[in-house]
């Protein structure tokens, strides 16, 4: 399919021509554009960090990355085999002046992407994206170093033990209560980069007992990356066959994490983050922020200990320029993504299994039990075809329609009832709308999608 651009980067399946897949030929391209908007928001010398994931492609693409960059008279810190939080923290580290993450995150093997961080290791805004993708249509015009300015690679493998070293040393990281209480922890792991970040991560927070499936970081993933139910039979029954305390599971490049419970059910992706942030606002009361399309139970948790719950448009951006406007000390995404401002701005499953397992350790109960603390949620997730039609006017209608309701439009349009809300949102790359709803049954979220979809 054609490459995909956003202003979480530049995605495309590897293998086929330049008009259908992400080639040598656009990676330069949209490297180039990238390097030169990078190189002329400065006028001392370039550094950007590369990281990337461990995808089949991912060798084809840091070299031509990496390359590039140093064509355009820049330097490149090479962190290797890196997670995407543990790029966006070299960043920082570095003081560089950018990065970029080789990973397509959940999206299967073929995939592949670039994804562009400025210089405080964030995802770009989108006027500065459609500035380096005008670059790219322009690439005629970019001017390459001559011979002795070329920029030079320096490699560095270590940033996985020192985004390790940041987390031990967060205040809430408990490390010798999670080692009191030896735990056995099962990890999946997918056979990409947190292959090697999960299992260091364990061993450094004391846990003695870890059981890994898919802990070969080659890039040929064991199954679907989405970390939703239907992919993790396997750690599922890891978790009772070795009788372990708890599972995790990560996607591709580590941002996401999802929770296996004791039982061999999961703990649900929506609830990683309302867990996480329960741990934090019991010990720092604070305000709270996720997207739109989040549950309602990180809403009900914060204001349970006096704090003030934030929305935003649909991804770790918009999370993160909310959290920033309103000072929360918490938030993220309901996919599992926890992004906690204490060691950085970007989503990070290391920083939430360090968390998580901190707070296990301190309250001493199952995994299960813990979920049982939590408002009872239900999410579904549809899509609808809505080809031929006008989204934007049908969006309106919706609005009118609804108008005696709480209604969001930063992103779609969200209409929250008493017994729950549903979420519109229209698809950048297909003729559908995503239609998200949450009540407290599955049945009640389902009417809830009727309700709206008689309207179409």
């Amino acid at each position: 399919m054609p490459v995909i651009t956003s202003i979480s980067g530049i995605r495309g399946t590897i293998g086929g021509t330049i008009e259908n897949s992400l080639t040598p030929i656009n990676i330069v391209q949209f490297t180039a554009a990238f390097g030169d908007w990078v190189r002329n928001q400065k006028s001392e010398k370039t550094k950007i960090v590369v990281g990337r994931d461990a995808r089949i492609s991912g060798p084809i693409l840091d070299g031509l990355v990496c390359s590039t960059l140093n064509a355009l008279g820049i330097d490149v810190i090479n962190i290797g085999l890196a997670t995407t939080p543990t790029t966006e923290i070299a960043v920082i580290e570095e003081k560089a002046d950018g990065g970029l993450i080789l990973t397509a995150s959940h999206n299967p093997k073929n995939w592949n992407a670039l994804k562009l961080l400025n210089n405080k290791g964030e995802f770009l805004d989108k006027k500065s994206a459609e500035k380096i993708f005008l670059n790219a249509k322009n690439i005629n015009n970019i001017q390459f170093a001559e011979v002795d300015d070329i920029g030079e690679i320096i490699f560095d493998n270590e940033y996985v033990f020192k985004h390790i070293d940041l987390i031990k040393n967060l205040e809430l990281v408990d490390v010798e209560a999670i080692k009191a209480s030896n735990f056995t922890v099962a990890v999946d792991c997918i056979n990409s980069v947190g292959a090697i970040a999960v299992p260091e991560l364990l061993k450094q927070l004391g846990v003695k007992n870890i059981v890994g499936i898919n802990c070969v970081p080659n890039g040929n993933f064991a199954h679907n990356p989405e970390p939703v139910p239907e992919n993790l039979v396997d750690i599922s029954n890891a978790v009772l066959q070795h009788k372990a305390d708890v599972g995790f599971v990560v996607d591709p490049d580590v941002d996401r994490l999802a929770i296996v419970q004791e039982d061999g059910k999961m703990f649900g992706e929506e609830y990683t983050l309302v867990s996480v942030a329960d741990y934090i606002l019991s010990d720092k009361r604070g305000n709270t922020v996720s997207n739109l399309s989040s549950s309602r139970a990180l809403a009900d948790i914060t204001r349970s200990y006096g704090g003030e719950y934030f929305t935003a448009a649909v991804g770790e951006l918009n999370v993160v320029e909310k959290m920033k406007a309103v000072d929360a000390i918490i938030g993220g995404e309901g996919n599992g993504g926890v992004i906690y401002p204490e060691i950085h701005y970007g989503r990070d499953a290391l920083v939430g299994i360090a968390l998580f397992l901190s707070y296990l350790a301190k309250q001493k109960i199952k995994v299960s039990d813990l979920r049982k603390r939590y408002p009872e949620y239900v999410i579904i997730k549809k899509k609808q075809n809505i080809e031929g039609l006008d989204v934007d006017k049908l969006l309106e209608k919706i609005q009118h329609e609804f108008k005696k309701y709480n209604l969001t439009t930063i992103d779609g349009v969200k209409i929250d009832f008493d017994n729950g809300w549903v979420h519109l949102r229209k698809s950048n790359t297909e003729p559908i709308i995503r239609i998200y709803a949450e009540a407290k049954t599955n049945a009640e979220a389902e009417n809830l999608v009727k309700m709206i979809t008689d309207k179409f």
